[in-house]
């Protein structure tokens, strides 16, 4: 910048010193001759006032015959638009010259201003990016604050719907009592009745009496159902809506679409030469390859899959080649625990469903060893493009999962039968047995496309 200024004051020097170049000339220096040039009145010669001529005598003098006009080359009027002439070309080039000047001067400049905003443009982007960063973390804050309050909100709501579910049970036993004894008061009535038969006036009001009760009994009876049938329906609709087996978050896969799926982060890194997957499923609709587990590496994208086909449950490790399937096990719109056991030692693997072995193979992968530095998914698989990590469309629409999935755990070991019907129980607290390669809820997971994180 300081160096414009030195450029700037240059240029006004310049115009300073064109303006020293037309000489000043004050009245004292102008001389007669540069103010009336010989020859200014033509052939006549100078000029001659009135006061200056004679006064004319009777006798008529002759005039003298007049001499011939000598211009001189140059006359001090033609020096002096000479050097005007000179000095306003020399004024026209020093212009000319200091726009030039100037004009190379601020593009000069604005390179300058281009390299400034380039060297401190990226501090401005990191504050920028700081402050995002404080919003955000802002912003999860006052998320957390209102889940919780939702979760309050939620248990007040239980609670209160427990005591309705009391009160309605409670009034049905005590419904229950008055049909028992309405049916006693029935069987005295009869009794002492068919010793009347003779009379016929008597059976005549017994039968009318009877025929009063049997209505009463009828409209309690379908009171009583139509209350059972609200009561189911309530139950159903509650059992519905909760997570199974105590777990308290969930995953909602809305959609099937090419950029649905979570990514899990292990808590301890493999290679094994064992493992078990257990987890929750409610899936909306299964179509002929649902993938709900896949372990994928560089070597091989198809290390470990859990996968849902129509009603079916396969299991494969180390290629589709290497599987083990559970028929006719899954049903759309209810919930299912899945479990996935393999080992090395002669390949045994095995399915279980809801707490149940429902199927097992031996010589499955035997002998392989699971290879390290992989990827886990839910609900998707990489495949064939696992060396295409950050596209998301490369993945398969037809292959997602659609519905809820929660208590996702993987060991590095085999569980026992005991171990694994302890985290099937549907009203029960199994989410608390968490794996030690993958815990649910403690382990790091990145939902994409969609999916939603449930309470």
């Amino acid at each position: 910048m300081a160096r414009h200024m030195w450029t700037l004051l240059q240029t006004a020097c310049l115009l300073g010193l064109l303006s020293a170049d037309l000489p000043g000339l004050s009245d004292e220096e102008i001389t007669p001759d540069m103010r009336y040039p010989h020859n200014y009145f033509g052939e006549y010669g100078e000029e001659q006032t009135e006061e200056e001529t004679p006064m004319q005598t009777t006798e008529e003098t002759p005039m003298p015959s007049p001499e011939p006009c000598k211009a001189s080359a140059f006359t001090e009027w033609d020096k002096l638009f000479t050097m005007l002439e000179n000095s306003q070309m020399k004024e026209n080039m020093l212009l000319q010259y200091a726009d030039d000047i100037i004009k190379v001067e601020l593009q000069s400049l604005r390179g300058e201003m281009l390299q400034f905003v380039a060297q401190y443009g990226d501090s401005c982007a990191s504050a920028i990016d700081k402050a995002a960063r404080r919003s955000g973390a802002q912003m999860e804050t006052r998320l957390e604050n209102a889940l919780m309050q939702l979760r309050e909100v939620s248990a007040n709501q239980y609670e209160q719907q427990e005591s309705v579910l009391q009160q309605l049970l409670a009034s049905s036993v005590t419904q229950d009592a008055h049909l028992e004894r309405l049916e006693n008061c029935c069987l005295k009535s009869s009794q002492a009745k068919s010793l009347q038969a003779r009379h016929l006036t008597q059976e005549k009001t017994d039968g009318e009496s009877r025929v009063r009760l049997e209505n009463t009994l009828a409209s309690i009876s379908s009171e009583l159902q139509a209350i059972r049938e609200q009561m189911t329906r309530y139950m159903r609709s509650n059992l519905s809506n909760r997570l199974p087996s105590g777990c308290e978050t969930g995953l909602l896969f809305p959609m099937r679409s090419s950029t649905s799926n979570v990514e899990v982060t292990p808590k301890r890194p493999l290679p094994t030469k064992a493992v078990t997957i257990c987890l929750w499923a409610k899936p909306t609709q299964v179509l002929t390859k649902t993938v709900l587990f896949s372990y994928s590496t560089t070597g091989n994208p198809y290390e470990l899959e859990l996968v849902l086909n129509g009603q079916s449950v396969q299991f494969t490790v180390d290629g589709e080649t290497h599987l083990v399937e559970a028929p006719g096990v899954v049903q759309e719109g209810q919930w299912v625990h899945l479990c996935a056991v393999w080992s090395s030692w002669q390949g045994l693997a095995s399915v279980w469903v809801n707490g149940q072995q429902a199927a097992s193979s031996p010589g499955v992968a035997e002998g392989h060893e699971l290879r390290s530095k992989g990827s886990i998914l839910l609900g998707q698989e990489y495949g064939r493009y696992f060396r295409h990590l950050h596209i998301p469309e490369t993945f398969d629409a037809e292959q997602a999962f659609t519905g809820k999935m929660t208590g996702v755990n993987m060991w590095d070991r085999v569980l026992d039968s005991q171990e694994i019907s302890q985290q099937a129980q549907l009203d029960g607290s199994g989410c608390g047995n968490r794996g030690n390669v993958v815990a649910w809820g403690v382990s790091d997971i990145e939902s994409k496309g969609g999916v939603k994180l449930i309470y």
